[in-house]
This record gives structure tokens, C-alpha cells and sequence, in this order.
């Protein structure tokens, strides 16, 4: 049998191609998707996604959805209670392992290992050292669309919120910023692919900052007839 694993789902494209990468491989049977949720804006932490899109998301993936609540804001303590809890749940479930769609920054793979192995859990990492270049571009080739949904206009200038990720957009990235975002200069919103059944009708509403960061308000068509 092949091992249960869950996938660290943050609503953006790694994770929802590291999805794809290891349903592609055939070697873990992915049963679920575990998300950090802000349970006082109840959007998805860091991303700032409705949840309401990213229950949209795991329909669209035919996966249980596991939301770990976190507060907001959230210290490191309280985070890792919080996936200490989830990681207690995976195992009564039979769940070994947990998928991330890091690319390559080593502190924050060796947190994850460090904190998985503590709670007796294996991490993998399909993505791992892939040039983000070479990814992005076989991400876009092979139907995967996505949104920016948070930017840090210390990195990049917030009129990227909000925008689709494409050829287009990469083209007038500056020479600073990685083309997948992975040093945190974007996030976003994975909205089609092959991950998928069906694509998410999403579009960008209000724009707003906060706490050094700016936000793009993507909203399904539901919400955004009821907007408007």
C-alpha cells in the first residue's frame, strides 16, 4: 500500500503543483489538503484567500480540506501548536506523510524537517531545486493559472496585486524578483490546472494594505454578484 500524505496547501501554485507532481508519481496516496486559516479574518494565513475559495479549491481537487486555526497575529509557539495538533489527527488517520511545494530556501526546509520529525512525520518535497525559470514555465505549459493575491511593494510594486500569473507578467518582473515568488515578493491564488476538475472563476476586487503587505480581494462569481 502506499503511504497516506496530506499536502501543505497555502492556495498558490507550488503547492498546487507540488499536488500534481506527486498524484503524477504515483508513490503517495494523497488523501487530504491541510491549510493554516485565520480564524479572526477566516482567510487563509499569509495569502489572505476567502475561504470560501480555497473549499472551492479542494472541491475542485476531490480532497478533504483540513483547516488548522490560528490566531491573528500568530507567534511561532502558537503556530506550531496549532500544526503539532494537525500532525496529532494525520497520524490517527494513517497519514505518514506531508507533501510541501518549497523550492529552495534551506531554513525553511530544515524548519519543516526539524518540526515534522518531532511529530514522528516524513516531509517531502517534490519541487526541490528545480531553477524556478524552468518551473514556472512548465507550470504555465502545463495549464496551471494562477493570481496574485498578496505582494511585498518592498520587493515588487503593488500594482502586480491582483494580477494573473503569465508569460506577460514574468516578462516585466524585475531581474530581482524570483519568477515563482519564492523569497516572498508575491503569493498567489492557483485557479486552474491539472490538479483541478474544473477551474475556479475568480477576479481581483478591492486592493488594500496591511501590515506592510498589499492584498488583492479575489472573489468567486457568487461574491462578486453579491458586491456588486
Amino acid at each position: 500500500m502506499r503511504p497516506k500524505a496530506w499536502v501543505a496547501w497555502s492556495s498558490g501554485k507550488d503547492s498546487a503543483w507540488a499536488l500534481h507532481t506527486v498524484r503524477r508519481s504515483g508513490e503517495l496516496d494523497v488523501v487530504g489538503l491541510l491549510t493554516t486559516v485565520n480564524r479572526t479574518h477566516q482567510r487563509v494565513a499569509m495569502h489572505a484567500v476567502r475561504e470560501s475559495l480555497l473549499e472551492a479549491q479542494a472541491a475542485a481537487a476531490g480532497l478533504p480540506l483540513i483547516k488548522a486555526p490560528i490566531p491573528s497575529p500568530c507567534s511561532n509557539a502558537e503556530y506550531e501548536r496549532a500544526m503539532a495538533e494537525a500532525m496529532n489527527r494525520a497520524r490517527a488517520e494513517g497519514v505518514t506523510h506531508i507533501v510541501f511545494g518549497d523550492l529552495f530556501l534551506e531554513d525553511v526546509r530544515r524548519y519543516r524537517e526539524e518540526n515534522l520529525a518531532k511529530c514522528e512525520m516524513t516531509p517531502v518535497f517534490p519541487l526541490w531545486g528545480i531553477p524556478t525559470r524552468q518551473l514556472a514555465e512548465e507550470m504555465m505549459a502545463g495549464g496551471l493559472r494562477a493570481r496574485l493575491t498578496c505582494v511585498d511593494p518592498r520587493q515588487l510594486d503593488q500594482a502586480f496585486a491582483g494580477r494573473e500569473w503569465n508569460a506577460a507578467l514574468l516578462a516585466e518582473l524585475p531581474a530581482s524578483v524570483d519568477p515563482c515568488g519564492e523569497r516572498g515578493e508575491f503569493h498567489t491564488f492557483a485557479c486552474a490546472g491539472p490538479m483541478f476538475r474544473e477551474p475556479i472563476a475568480v477576479r481581483s476586487g478591492e486592493i488594500v494594505q496591511r501590515g506592510g503587505f498589499v492584498f488583492a480581494d479575489l472573489l468567486c462569481d457568487e461574491e462578486t454578484a453579491a458586491s456588486g
